[in-house]
């Protein structure tokens, strides 16, 4: 992933940010085959602890074709893309604007872009636990949260027979935080107090940028 040379947009631990977004957002997981580039959305499971990178853990539906172009061997390259909040920016937030004229729009955002190699998952043993982890940190913090103990084993069993589990294994990760941090102090102090004021997907990253050290 491009990082401008002057690193302000480089983040620091990125094995936490890899923990953070996974938790709230799915994945997009991005292989190349025979057919092309295949693309599938998934929630996954973040193991900082497996392996010297860590282990990221999905599961495609078995009527998604996209399973069947990852080797069995293991060798199988993807990327895993998790995105947080992003926004438009207007240079009419801009000081600069005011006083020169020279600024253009762009956009903020945060992004981590995960390297690794597939292996597949079959045994029922594997997925059951899987599913349960992965239902366990959504429902977690409902007021009425729901089990995999609520539906019947047997139903359970049949739904895991409909299911492939895939661990990826970390080989890279690349992040990326372009919040205003490369312009002045005024400039990124004006686009935050824009976002706070702005539609909800604004102020998400307006929540980010407070996360930021501004400008000196």
């Amino acid at each position: 992933m491009y990082q401008p040379a002057h690193g302000k947009f480089v983040v620091a631990d990125p094995d936490a940010l890899l923990a953070e977004l996974c938790a709230v957002v799915p994945g997009t997981l991005v292989t190349a085959g025979p057919v092309g580039m295949r693309t599938t959305i998934l929630p996954m499971l973040f193991d900082p602890a497996d392996g010297e990178h860590g282990m990221l853990r999905g599961h495609l539906a078995r009527g998604n074709p996209h399973w069947r172009e990852v080797a069995e061997d293991g060798s199988t390259e993807a990327i895993a893309i998790f995105n947080g909040p992003d926004a438009y920016v207007s240079p009419a937030w801009y000081e600069e604007k005011r006083r020169t004229g020279k600024v253009v729009p762009t956009w903020n955002y945060t992004t981590i872009v995960v390297h690794g190699r597939l292996t597949l998952r079959h045994d029922p043993d594997w997925l059951v636990p899987h599913v349960r982890r992965l239902v366990e940190r959504h429902e977690s913090g409902r007021i009425d949260p729901w089990s995999l103990d609520d539906a019947p084993p047997d139903y359970v069993a049949s739904q895991a027979k409909a299911i492939v589990g895939l661990e990826l294994r970390i080989e890279r990760i690349d992040a990326k935080r372009k919040l205003t941090q490369n312009r002045s102090r005024e400039d990124f102090r004006r686009r935050h107090r824009g976002a706070a004021e702005g539609s909800p997907r604004e102020q998400a990253v307006a929540d980010e940028m407070r996360r930021e050290t501004p400008p000196t």
